[in-house]
């Protein structure tokens, strides 16, 4: 199995990029890759008119490949403004022109976190509702508020957080789709 995690920020020191990481590392028996999203920082704004003179970019055509040599994705969800961050909707609008249905009916562990006591929840539930148009499959979700407190020395230092999500990757990773039995 190989899993590609992200967070959906393009900042160089990602609160949601450090989550994600930290949630590979309960990770076993699977190959995993963390993507760093600055790398796509030179994707222009998303235009019809852009589209329509230039087609798709090729950092964007590069970054769905990539997503599609994953088996699964763990993805954390940066908020800005009780949604997600602009570059990210952006990178998501250009890969839905390039192919609607990216994520190719795959599973996803959603995470979120903020600095703020909700966790970025807003972000999180607008990616629950936006993921399934792109083809994604959200198996389950993982909020950490507070992240300057309960996030020190790359660990989250509440036991019980830190318990959750360790459980929510394992059963992530050992998820088995039900098998579709057909007709003969």
């Amino acid at each position: 199995m190989r899993i590609i995690a992200f967070g959906g920020s393009s900042s160089k020191a990602s609160i949601n990029k450090q989550l994600a990481k930290y949630a590979t590392q309960f990770v076993e028996n699977a190959e995993v890759e963390v993507l760093d999203l600055k790398e796509y920082l030179s994707v222009p704004l998303y235009c019809i008119d852009r589209e329509n003179a230039d087609g798709i970019p090729a950092e964007v055509k590069s970054f769905v490949e990539k997503l599609q040599t994953a088996d699964r994705f763990i993805i954390s969800a940066a908020e800005h403004n009780q949604s997600i961050s602009a570059f990210f909707k952006n990178l998501l609008d250009w890969c839905s022109r390039h192919e609607l249905k990216f994520f190719q009916g795959k599973q996803i562990l959603l995470l979120s976190t903020s600095p703020g006591g909700y966790g970025a929840k807003n972000a999180r539930d607008y990616m629950v509702k936006m993921l399934p148009f792109y083809a994604g499959v959200v198996q389950d979700t993982f909020s950490l508020p507070l992240f300057y407190q309960k996030f020190t020395d790359g660990a989250i230092n509440d036991e019980e957080l830190k318990s959750e999500l360790a459980q929510k990757v394992k059963a992530f990773v050992a998820f088995e789709e039900p098998k579709v039995e057909t007709a003969q």
